[in-house]
């Protein structure tokens, strides 16, 4: 495993690793993804291994642009108004599969839909033209565990299985990209994230569902009921710190007491709560507290989406 700053010639090795069957890690503008060549079902399954990830979990399928995910998917009326509106960004859309899709049928858990994803983020553009070939890459961490927003993350959690790691900083936004099904003339969201639910309904014009969480086989990444969990007990909407808890604050009133504190947003901005959020996490966690007393956080905007790994991370395993 290499750590390399994410030079021209970085990302020209990591590509070349990615078509010799090999995992490499990125950033993305939402969290680092752990890549690998889409096509090769050899590729994929090392992601699920080096992840313990259930192999009926699907993967988010990364490509350069929306001519290269009409070529895997089809876009519905309403998927494609929001692939204009917000790719490349913090958007997947689960599509139907176009029939010789070359993707892997493990990478998308043999279901007869595909999750794409066009990212802005500068370096996993480079690579995904580097490696001339879609990109399947979940977030590069341990199944259920908190998501990699640095290169640090991805050495810890699963550096032992790739290839390379590019190094392109702290990711901008902090939160996987938000999924929506739309496979229909509705689409409806089945994960949040990194695009806010209102942005999204600006742009269709009317409001967006929500699905609730899979106990079975899901259709997308980030909806099994627990999932993005610190090894610490959540306590969350919490008004004071007891004693052995560490404290996840938000905004400028915050308790005393805590054995250790981290404060997403002094100012209350969720934006900045988002990009600190898994950082926080691991970084409390790491203390070794009892269990983390979570402050409300507003369910607004950004706010709906950390609420969200909130409650998933807080669930009982």
């Amino acid at each position: 495993m290499r750590v390399l700053k994410a030079t021209q010639q970085a990302i020209a090795a990591a590509g070349a690793a990615l078509r010799s069957g090999a995992l490499v890690a990125f950033p993305t503008e939402t969290v680092y993804g752990l890549g690998a060549d889409a096509t090769s079902g050899r590729a994929v399954a090392a992601i699920y291994s080096a992840k313990g990830r259930p192999r009926f979990n699907p993967l988010i399928v990364h490509v350069r642009d929306l001519d290269a995910a009409q070529r895997l998917g089809r876009l519905t009326g309403s998927g494609r108004q929001l692939a204009a509106a917000f790719w490349p960004g913090a958007l997947t859309l689960v599509l139907a599969k176009e029939p010789r899709c070359p993707v892997a049928e493990l990478a998308t858990a043999g279901l007869s839909t595909i999750a794409l994803r066009v990212p802005a983020h500068p370096i996993a553009q480079a690579l995904i033209r580097a490696a001339d070939r879609p990109v399947a890459a979940p977030s590069a961490n341990r199944s259920g565990h908190v998501s990699a927003t640095t290169a640090a993350h991805v050495e810890a959690d699963v550096g032992a299985s790739v290839a390379i790691i590019l190094d392109g900083g702290p990711t901008p936004i902090g939160l996987e990209s938000t999924v929506v099904d739309a496979t229909s003339a509705e689409p409806v969201i089945l994960r949040l994230g990194g695009l806010a639910r209102d942005d999204m309904e600006r742009v269709l014009g009317r409001p967006l569902a929500l699905a609730r969480g899979a106990t079975g086989k899901p259709a997308s990444p980030g909806m099994l009921a627990r999932h993005y969990a610190p090894a610490a007990r959540l306590r969350l909407d919490a008004g004071e710190v007891h004693a052995g808890e560490a404290l996840l604050a938000f905004g400028p009133t915050v308790p005393k007491h805590a054995a250790a504190a981290i404060n997403l947003s002094p100012s209350g901005d969720l934006a900045e709560a988002a990009a600190n959020l898994f950082s926080a996490l691991r970084e409390l966690d790491a203390a070794g507290p009892e269990a983390i007393a979570v402050m409300p956080i507003p369910h607004v905007g950004l706010g709906e989406a950390i609420n969200d790994r909130l409650k998933r991370a807080a669930r009982p395993q």
